[in-house]
Formats: C-alpha cells, sequence, structure tokens
C-alpha cells in the first residue's frame, strides 16, 4: 500500500475518533500515535496523516458548509460517520491542499469508501467532491 493511502486511513480513523468523541484534534492523535507506537510507522507518513487531520479539524465549518451545500436532501448529522469523514477529508484536499492533484484526492477518497463504508458510497463520495472540485476550479 501506498504510503499516502495508508496515511489517509490514519487520518479518517482519527477524523471518525473525533467525530464520536468531540475530542480536542491534538489529543485525539496523541492518543491514536500512543497506540501504535509498537508499529513501526514512518514519520514523514505520520506527519502527513497529522496534517490532514489538523487541517480538516480548523477548517471543519467551511468544509461541512460545502459537502451540505452538495448533499441535495441529505443533512450532515443523517450521514454515516464513515461516509462524512471521509468526504471532509476529501474537501480539505480539494479546497486547501494545492500540492495535491484533485483527481487524487477525489480518487483517494473513493476508495476509502469503497473499503471503509457500504456498498453505494462511493459513488455518493465521487458526486459530492467532484461538485466541489468544479465550483472551486470555476
Amino acid at each position: 500500500m501506498r504510503k499516502r493511502t495508508l496515511a489517509r486511513e490514519y487520518a479518517l480513523q482519527v477524523l471518525y475518533q473525533l467525530d464520536i468523541t468531540s475530542d480536542a484534534p491534538k489529543n485525539a492523535l496523541e492518543n491514536f500515535w500512543s497506540n501504535r507506537k509498537d508499529e513501526e510507522i514512518d514519520a514523514v507518513l505520520k506527519e502527513f496523516s497529522s496534517e490532514l487531520v489538523r487541517g480538516v479539524a480548523q477548517n471543519l465549518e467551511e468544509i461541512d458548509k460545502k459537502i451540505v451545500k452538495y448533499a441535495a436532501n441529505w443533512q450532515l448529522k443523517r450521514m454515516a460517520v464513515v461516509d462524512r469523514n471521509i468526504m471532509r477529508l476529501g474537501c480539505f484536499e480539494l479546497l486547501y491542499r494545492e500540492d495535491i492533484p484533485p483527481k487524487v484526492s477525489i480518487n483517494e477518497a473513493v476508495e476509502l469508501a469503497k473499503k471503509f463504508s457500504g456498498i453505494e458510497s462511493g459513488k455518493f463520495v465521487n458526486a459530492i467532491l467532484d461538485k466541489v472540485k468544479l465550483e472551486k476550479n470555476k
């Protein structure tokens, strides 16, 4: 598995934890990494994952507005927690990470949805993120 793909999986796990517990991002990250201290996790991978989590947390309000804008007939709180956080991660990359091509961000989010969520989640995530990308490119 590619390092950045794995880093996104770690970020998704922390974002899920934040969503469920309402813990502070710093505490959630510290707990997450301390529970994996026996694993040999590359420092670059760990830093990228942590950057994603902090970025989503710092821009959560704006990111959630974008998701709600394009998720017709869906309330954010009624979405599956995993789907919501995959879209948050993808939106953060699309809106705030110029170093990541939009196509990569969307593809990675769709793959996370296929791996960690329901059968139709990949399509749902793709549709929302594609609309965010199109709006940004206007």
